[in-house]
């Protein structure tokens, strides 16, 4: 399958109109302006309905919580994330290409929001918030994100060893994760501290991941996997996924 045909779908869904979208767009897009001037804390329904010009009970009938329009705001920006990936993804074999393309156009697509991305850290840097990347909320959002790294993988040129493949999308997840957090903070003109750091780590990963397999690295690796298997939530390894 190809990465054209990958991103088909989201595609279309991005492109999808309707009164009840643009009324969706609206709420959402009132939503994100209100947490930016006041804080997330702060931004109440009664007032995200006002700002958008709908009825409480309409704001309801879109979004059942602040929470949840948190989330679509998660899915949106991931549809336009996959959006900006395919053309680029396309025809292009080399990992360490592919990974810093997905990881480029992650800063790219977010670049508009990176006011508000510092604003919401606040509550999603929470543990026990459902706005964390990693609570049971965020778990649709994250497990495309992950399945994202595994396509990356499937389409490069990468080889990797069974015992390694079934946790390196999580790994890569987490390793953008932490780009993520690192360019919430950055104030570089255009981000660029951001930009030099994907471009430095990218490499660094990919000659890592291409090691990992040697038979001077095998006892290392099976140590790592048997710390990640341990560290695996119960019902992760139920099911035998890896979020």
């Amino acid at each position: 399958m190809t990465d054209e045909l990958l991103y088909a779908n989201t595609k279309t869904n991005a492109g999808t109109t309707g009164k009840g979208e643009r009324t969706r767009a609206r709420i959402l897009e009132a939503a994100l302006d209100l947490c930016r001037e006041h804080g997330y804390e702060k931004t109440t329904m009664r007032a995200v309905a006002k700002a958008a010009g709908v009825s409480l009970g309409n704001a309801y009938y879109y979004f059942r919580s602040k929470e949840h329009l948190i989330q679509a705001f998660y899915g949106q920006t991931h549809s336009d994330h996959l959006e900006a990936c395919g053309p680029l993804l396309e025809g292009e074999q080399s990992f360490r290409q592919r990974l810093a393309i997905v990881l480029q156009t992650k800063i790219d697509t977010s670049m508009p929001y990176h006011r508000f991305a510092g604003v919401l850290f606040k509550t999603a840097a929470d543990p026990a918030s459902p706005l964390n990347p990693f609570s049971d909320a965020s778990a649709p959002v994250r497990d495309e994100s992950i399945a994202l790294f595994a396509r990356i993988i499937e389409g490069s040129d990468l080889r990797v060893g069974k015992a390694l493949r079934p946790h390196l999308p999580k790994l890569l997840w987490t390793y953008q994760m932490g780009v993520i957090l690192f360019w919430v903070h950055d104030r570089s003109p255009d981000c660029s501290r951001t930009r030099l750091l994907i471009d430095t780590t990218s490499k660094l990963v990919s000659q890592l991941v291409r090691v990992a397999g040697l038979p001077p690295l095998r006892p290392v690796l099976r140590s790592v996997i048997g710390l990640l298997d341990d560290l695996a939530p119960p019902d992760d390894k139920a099911s035998g996924t890896r979020r």
